[in-house]
């Protein structure tokens, strides 16, 4: 049980989405409060073929991380257990966002030689933080992510709360798990909340609630069904925060800008700011679509947990086309080589999703944030 509390989830991606939404002109003296970084680029990879992608090049790219830390400590040495992609539409000012998932085996950067280091996802900003981060999205993902924001999820319970909550559909299950975690949580933040009444329905959250209910592993769907709760969130928080008057939003970045560590500067931020009632969270997703994990996975990669993306090839076609419709996308060949390594390392290849088993020792999970 005291190893079940101790693997927290950081819950705090969603404010940084809420900057985009609410940051203006009037906020500019408080951006001092904010802790900003350069990125040595050096460190960041892009594949062969996508700098010259122009319709990339049409997008906004961050990548979002929340990490398990409980001291507060942003910049490495500490697991990303939380991340999202979030690309914008620079013409239309649409959103997506795409978590992908921690567990997820990952060619997660090189040894001291310029060997392929792989393991699950979420190691790599522990390793090497944001620029080991970003480099791993890049270069597994034919992406080209040059910024990044990290949080931790104190500023979230804060921010819901003077947002004065959120409503949430619960089912039994979670409101069970949901009053669990909230115990701890409550303990970390210093913040109160009144347990829930075991009724399926919808319940209005607290800040203490809303982190518990983004932490909620032990339901149907594990992990994948945490990381469409976290977007769950982030959609009702900026909903919230849209409609809310200026006193409270300067108040929620007072709480917030302290708990944020980025590679934007402040002409991005006011940049994005300026074009806050434009922005729009169009569509959420998990990422990889296709995967498999369990006793057999566990076992095929020598121990190690994991999730096993079928193929990495194929799956980061379909994220290009969720991300960027309009491209007409070709993996590189570094995808590619890649790809075929997990599949060496795993034996599982395309063929392998039609041999599901039901008592979970091969099993796959389409993540989706309205099942």
């Amino acid at each position: 049980m005291k190893k079940r509390r101790r693997r927290r989830i950081i819950f705090g991606i969603e404010i940084f989405i809420l900057l985009i939404l609410i940051v203006g002109i009037f906020v500019y003296a408080k951006l001092g409060k904010m802790n900003f970084t350069s990125l040595d680029f050096s460190k960041i990879g892009v594949n062969s073929s996508v700098g010259d992608n122009t319709v990339m090049k049409g997008y906004t790219t961050i990548g979002l991380v929340g990490l398990d830390s409980r001291g507060g400590e942003l910049k490495s040495g500490t697991n990303s257990d939380t991340m999202i992609i979030a690309s914008i539409n620079n013409d239309t000012k649409k959103v997506k966002l795409v978590s992908v998932y921690r567990d997820t085996y990952l060619r997660i950067g090189e040894d001291a030689d310029g060997n392929g280091q792989y393991n699950k996802a979420n190691a790599a900003y522990a390793k090497g933080g944001a620029e080991q981060f970003l480099n791993m999205l890049n270069t597994n993902l034919d992406l080209d992510v040059t910024d990044f924001v990290s949080v931790d999820f104190q500023a979230v319970a804060e921010a819901v709360e003077l947002l004065g909550g959120i409503d949430v559909e619960l089912k039994e299950e979670e409101i069970v798990h949901l009053n669990n975690y909230c115990v701890e949580t409550s303990k970390v933040t210093g913040m109160d909340y009144t347990p829930l009444k075991k009724t399926a329905g919808t319940h209005h959250l607290n800040g203490v609630q809303t982190v518990a209910y983004a932490r909620i592993r032990y339901t149907a769907g594990n992990d994948f069904r945490r990381a469409a709760r976290q977007r769950e969130v982030i959609y009702k928080i900026v909903e919230k925060a849209k409609n809310a008057d200026v006193a409270t939003l300067s108040k929620i970045l007072d709480k917030v800008f302290p708990k944020i560590y980025t590679s934007l500067t402040k002409a991005d931020i006011l940049k994005m700011g300026m074009s806050m009632l434009s922005y729009d969270i169009e569509d959420q997703t998990g990422f990889p679509f296709d995967h498999l994990y369990g006793e057999r996975v566990k076992e095929a990669m020598g121990g190690l947990d994991c999730v096993v993306p079928v193929t990495l090839e194929s799956n980061v076609i379909k994220l290009h086309e969720f991300l960027y419709p309009e491209d007409s996308y070709t993996p590189s060949d570094e995808v590619k080589a890649y790809s075929q390594r997990i599949i060496d390392k795993s034996g599982f290849d395309e063929s392998s999703r039609l041999d599901h088993s039901e008592d979970g020792s091969l099993a796959a999970y389409r993540d989706s944030a309205t099942e």
